[in-house]
């Protein structure tokens, strides 16, 4: 993860101001466009009220929040929530520490994702796993989850990065997750990650029908000038072939929303939110 430039709180909410006309655009009318809120990370720190309202007004359809939801107080959740139904944004997943499956902060997971109206729990990581057998015990671990969550209405998933997709004893780790959890269980598939490590992110939509509810649209460029390597390209500028990502998403993925992640660039916070979106507009215009 990166640093990048930061903002005033007033210059972020003036640069939402200034996109807001462009929330009257026309959406993608198959699928939700959204942001991982990890992408605005230092301003919704700041304030994180404002930080959501002023993302809905760029014109956001859908809002993931990442691990610091987990520490909020039951009153910021509902302000928060507010904010949501309010501007018509939703939140359909929350992104979380593994422990947050475990016994005991379950219960408060599910708390406070029927709080958000969150739809998914999404592991946005696993613990240390240096063989197959790990993974495995992994797959399991996120299986007893989700048997808790389905009666509740909320279902689970794994958000991959490079290492789920490094070969290991001969068999990539996102295998062993695919194979050994149920087939309500979402692959939530990074884009940029993915194809940093070489593997062909089409292909894996493909032989996963039904299973990549979501997509995180970030990007990523091989040999980028110094100050936008990596991932500190824009959502559009780099490797990963986007035209044929969207089309086996939503015709074989069965997916249910896109979200913009962003891990720095060369533009402050607010920018890069705003150019990411008016990039994902044009690609499907």
């Amino acid at each position: 993860m990166t640093s990048h430039a930061r903002v005033s709180r007033r210059g972020f909410l003036a640069a939402a101001a200034a996109t807001a006309p462009l929330a009257l655009a026309a959406q993608s009318p198959k699928v939700p466009i959204g942001i991982e809120m990890y992408s605005v990370r230092d301003e919704l720190t700041k304030d994180t009220l404002a930080t959501t309202r002023a993302i809905a007004k760029m014109g956001y359809q859908v809002a993931e929040f990442y691990g610091p939801y987990f520490s909020w107080t039951p009153d910021l959740l509902k302000q928060v929530r507010k904010i949501l139904d309010d501007t018509a944004m939703r939140c359909l997943s929350t992104h979380n520490d593994f422990r947050n499956f475990s016994p005991e902060n379950i219960q408060k997971a599910i708390d406070y994702n029927h709080g958000l109206g969150a739809k998914y729990m999404v592991a946005a990581s696993a613990p240390r796993a240096d063989s197959l057998d790990a993974w495995k015990r992994i797959a399991d671990t996120l299986t007893s989850a989700l048997d808790k969550l389905r009666p509740t209405g909320l279902s689970a998933g794994y958000h991959n990065h490079q290492t789920e997709f490094k070969p290991l004893e001969g068999k990539r780790p996102i295998e062993i997750i695919a194979a050994n959890t149920p087939k309500d269980f979402m692959l939530q598939l990074d884009l940029g990650t993915c194809v940093e490590v070489g593997s062909d992110p089409v292909a894996w939509i493909k032989a996963n029908p039904g299973r990549i509810k979501c997509c995180h649209l970030k990007d990523w460029a091989p040999g980028a000038a110094e100050d936008e390597k990596g991932y500190r390209v824009l959502f559009g500028e780099g490797a990963v072939p986007w035209k044929q990502v969207f089309a086996a998403a939503e015709s074989t993925g069965g997916v249910e929303y896109y979200l913009i992640e962003q891990e720095g660039s060369r533009y402050p916070e607010p920018e890069t939110a705003r150019r990411c979106l008016a990039t994902y507009r044009k690609m499907r215009a």
